[in-house]
């Protein structure tokens, strides 16, 4: 029996169980979720590779959440431009926005905000796709047939996201700089080459890489979440709605916690 239809039979209608039921039923999800995070890294180490699934789902998961990662990442760059110039203002030193700016977007805002806007929409896109192969049986038909339901549905989709998240953080990066540019030039008459030249003077190569690095991180989540909330499926199609609603919620709590314990590692070790 393969990790996943073992956590499947952990996923009991909660609403029927205690307070110490419930916990010992995500106590079990979280040790089955642990458990084929290590067999999908170790699948994933080891030939044959499906480059064509891969290329597919990078397709599929990056280039379609393009627009709702630039168009996060545009009103993130006016908001917090407009915010700190107005506080900056108050002290005469507004010409430093560019610094605040540029060192939130790369640290914090753009990451996260991508993971989870576009998080969202790829980890619930992967529970809903996969969770309606569960319950139509398709996955035991692929397991009947001799193959690794592992390997073949939930690798591509980790590798995808691993390989997306920090792309899109980059792009939400440089996209949120410029809006935010643009926002301080027309409000508070801050000349273009004076914002970009105090933001290149504050940032540091590991402000942009811990960034970068926090996607790759979340990328791996939302792609774990997302493949472990549809092979667990139980209870047909309301359980295929309750697994996506669910790996939205999982995965937004996990990105702020994974968030938190980055920025400890890479600010103070």
């Amino acid at each position: 029996m393969t990790p996943q239809v073992e956590a499947g039979a952990t996923a009991l209608p909660e609403a029927r169980l205690g307070l110490v039921e419930r916990a010992k039923v995500r106590l079990e999800s979280l040790g089955a979720l642990a458990r084929m995070t290590g067999q999908v890294f170790s699948r994933a180490v080891r030939p044959p590779y499906n480059w064509s699934a891969l290329v597919y789902h990078t397709e599929s998961l990056g280039v379609r959440s393009l627009p709702i990662a630039l168009l996060t990442a545009t009103f993130a760059g006016l908001v917090i431009s407009l915010q700190f110039g107005y506080f900056l203002a108050r002290f005469g030193v507004q010409y430093t926005v560019g610094r605040v700016v540029i060192l939130t977007l790369f640290r914090e805002l753009a990451p996260v905000l991508t993971a989870l806007t576009v998080g969202a929409r790829i980890g619930s896109g992967m529970a809903a796709e996969l969770g309606a192969m569960t319950v139509t049986e398709q996955v035991d038909a692929i397991r009947a047939l001799g193959a690794d339901p592992l390997r073949k549905l939930v690798v591509p989709r980790v590798l995808a996201c691993l390989l997306v998240m920090p792309v899109l953080t980059v792009f939400a990066d440089v996209i949120g700089l410029v809006a935010g540019a643009l926002v301080v030039r027309m409000q508070y008459a801050l000349p273009l080459e004076q914002f970009f030249q105090g933001a290149l003077d504050a940032v540091l190569l590991e402000d942009f890489v811990s960034g970068v690095f926090k996607g790759a991180v979340f990328g791996v989540i939302i792609g774990l979440v997302g493949c472990f909330k549809g092979l667990t499926v139980e209870g047909g199609t309301e359980g295929v709605g309750r697994a996506t609603t669910q790996t939205v919620a999982v995965t937004s709590v996990s990105v702020c916690l994974a968030d938190f314990f980055i920025t400890k590692l890479t600010l103070y070790v």
